[in-house]
């Protein structure tokens, strides 16, 4: 029986996907946002592994980078040459051979494996040795056969060295595997490559480990959830198979979607419930909603935080650092980034609030900008409590506006605003009487004379 509170994984990530026509690494192309490399370590680390390995291979250096942007404590090791999937997994055996529990492998071309589905493996391991995730194919082509014999897994057959009769089985490999490590490991080295790819293939181990009097089992789980990624139209399928999903949960959570197949969500995106989201609205990564927040159509979110009862858009760019609390309102063609909004603070249209903190129930008049960068350096711009920033107003950052100050519309701040203080930096309005009509019928006789000219 497992010891349930030790495993290990092993993510295979070394393909070149020649297929997917990319100079990027098979693994790093992305789906909802995130490399599929990120999906397979996500379903992983809900069973709080003790270890993890990335085996990678072509573009080694990118993919370790992305392994450890997701887990820094992530360990990489590399195969070279690539002979196949048993050989893969050798390559992970100085780190995980005396590891005592499990390990299990995934691969980081297959994003979709369920964390219960993991689970259920794990408890298999109660019954059998080695526990193989199969599903039933509704067009079985080229994957590998599960040969059974009633509730045992008695071999995996390559659909190249299939049998016509064998190639009739429905019950195919999906290629993930649980087993205890150090058997694991010692199943591996016993490998051939007597095959017609002359590989090292990891689905020998089941066999082998029926001729040691070792018992093999099958946990069979949807289709849907070994889908692979090796071309340009599968990841396609993927993003769609991934938001159809994402937007059932949403709704299922209590989410309102206005138009559901217009939202795209990222693999991280969290949704409170009774929040309102509307048409075309795209969310990036690490974009948090609160409750009862509301997000109108064609806003583009990422890296941004809205609170409990805030409003944005239509037409609204949140970006990286955006700190929304309750009851802010941003309205259409408002870009944030970096910045701070404190409680009932309205951005209402055509505003761009960069490194920024602004406090609560301020006015941000249309046409404000953060002037936040000097051509080298970024500067931030402090904003008071109540204030009012009018239209068209120019925040020369480092700046400081203090509380209930206001700013006069057109005005370009270069210089801190006292709290309370009036801010007037305009030239003065001059009126010359008569000089617009002079001036056009100057411009006219001009353009005239080039036309007879010509």
């Amino acid at each position: 029986m497992p010891n349930s509170s030790r495993v290990s994984l092993i993510v295979l990530a070394a393909g070149q996907g020649t297929r997917m026509n990319s100079d990027l690494p098979k693994v790093l192309h992305r789906v909802a946002g995130a490399p599929l490399l990120h999906h397979a370590l996500r379903a992983g680390m809900a069973l709080e592994p003790q270890h993890v390995v990335v085996v990678t291979g072509h573009g080694g250096e990118a993919v370790a980078a992305s392994a450890r942007d997701f887990d820094e404590t992530a360990s990489v090791v590399v195969q070279e040459p690539q002979l196949g999937t048993a050989h893969a997994v050798a390559q992970a055996a100085p780190i995980l051979a005396e590891v005592p529990g499990d390990a299990i492998v995934l691969y980081g071309d297959t994003p979709f494996i369920r964390e219960d589905t993991l689970q259920a493996m794990r408890d298999a391991r109660a019954r059998h040795a080695v526990v193989v995730l199969g599903f039933e194919a509704r067009d079985p082509g080229r994957y590998g056969r599960l040969i059974t014999r009633g509730e045992e897994l008695d071999r995996i057959v390559e659909f190249k060295d299939a049998s016509a009769a064998e190639r009739e089985i429905t019950l195919c490999n999906s290629g993930v595997i649980c087993a205890e490590a150090k058997l694991l490991f010692q199943l591996v080295a016993e490998v051939g490559n007597a095959n017609a790819a002359g590989e090292y293939y990891l689905t020998d181990i089941v066999e082998l480990a029926r001729k040691r009097g070792l018992s093999a089992g099958v946990v069979v789980c949807d289709e849907a959830e070994t889908m692979g990624v090796n071309t340009r139209a599968q990841l396609a399928e993927a993003e769609a198979a991934f938001q159809s999903r994402a937007r059932a949960e949403a709704l299922e959570n209590g989410v309102t979607l206005t138009a559901p197949e217009t939202v795209f969500f990222a693999m991280d995106t969290v949704v409170g419930r009774d929040a309102i989201i509307g048409p075309n609205v795209l969310f990036g990564p690490g974009v948090t909603i609160e409750s009862g927040a509301e997000v109108k159509g064609f806003c583009h979110l990422e890296g941004c935080h809205i609170s409990r009862g805030a409003q944005v858009g239509p037409f609204a760019r949140l970006r990286p650092g955006a700190e929304l609390a309750e009851d802010v309102h941003v309205g259409n063609f408002v870009e944030i980034k970096n910045a701070i909004l404190d409680e009932g603070v309205k951005v209402g249209h055509l505003t761009y609030l960069g490194d920024a903190e602004v406090g609560e129930q301020t006015n941000i008049g249309a046409g404000t900008v953060t002037c936040n960068y000097d051509g080298v350096m970024k500067h931030r711009t402090v904003i008071g409590k109540r204030v009012f920033i009018g239209s068209d107003t120019m925040l020369v950052a480092p700046v400081r506006v203090g509380d209930e100050a206001m700013t006069a519309s057109g005005s370009v701040i270069t210089e801190n605003v006292p709290a309370g203080a009036l801010a007037v930096a305009r030239a003065r309005q001059v009126n010359k009487d008569g000089f617009a009509v002079r001036l056009m019928e100057k411009l006219r006789a001009v353009k005239a004379a080039k036309k007879d000219n010509t």
